[in-house]
């Protein structure tokens, strides 16, 4: 009796891939020749992904999800203020990128143009956005509603650079346990907490309005 083939599974395909990589050193060059060496169709790869560089984005993207997930099993990170909840994110989204360290270090050099690897990180940096989006609070929105929409969008922005700074200080840490980049995080979010700071900002707004006011109905 013939052995019924299994079933594969999109996670399946991923642990193929980060093997390869790691292995090879270097990406496969076609989705066929990817299939054919791991033991499966062309057609079960596109049940999950279009492209290998649909691949790779939904890598890191799975990276982010996997890390929400941790922190939402975690009964008090409801309970967290913006801060200390993208404090949370930090240390977490960096220990499962450790745990993955020597694929995302070759994912993320395998090209000599920098702006190629970075492509990987698309999924993740829209993700990574929405989540800014969701934790932002009152504590950090200008009063002037007219400004909130340009506003949230700059500390997404900023949010994801400084991510990026992240990342890459990481992928340079020669520390043990990668201390100083738990170091790095700490700093670099209470640095940026301290800048998104908007009171100052709304008393800047009054001010000019206050100064438009008068030298308008002044003449």
């Amino acid at each position: 009796m013939a052995t019924k083939k299994k079933v594969i599974t999109k996670d399946d395909i991923v642990s193929k891939y980060m093997e390869e990589v790691l292995e090879k050193g270097q990406k496969p060059k076609s989705v066929y020749h990817f299939a054919k060496e791991n033991d499966f169709t062309e057609a079960e790869f596109y049940a999950f992904f279009g492209t290998l560089e649909g691949l790779e984005k939904e890598i890191f993207r799975l990276f982010f999800e996997n890390t929400v997930n941790l922190l939402h099993k975690n009964e008090e990170y409801q309970g967290y203020d913006m801060k200390n909840k993208m404090l949370s994110f930090y240390f977490t989204f960096f220990e499962i990128l450790t745990a993955n360290r020597s694929y995302v270090l070759q994912s993320l050099k395998i090209d000599r143009n920098p702006l190629k690897n970075l492509v990987q990180l698309t999924t993740l940096r829209n993700s990574f956005k929405d989540y800014v989006a969701e934790i932002l609070t009152d504590d950090y929105r200008l009063e002037q509603e007219r400004f909130q929409k340009f506003q949230e969008k700059a500390i997404q922005e900023s949010a994801w650079l400084q991510l990026m700074m992240t990342i890459k200080f990481w992928m340079e840490d020669e520390s043990p346990a990668f201390e100083k980049t738990d170091i790095f995080i700490e700093k670099s979010v209470n640095a940026s907490f301290e800048l998104m700071n908007v009171a100052p900002v709304n008393h800047l707004i009054d001010f000019g309005k206050f100064l438009f006011k008068e030298k308008v109905y002044s003449r």
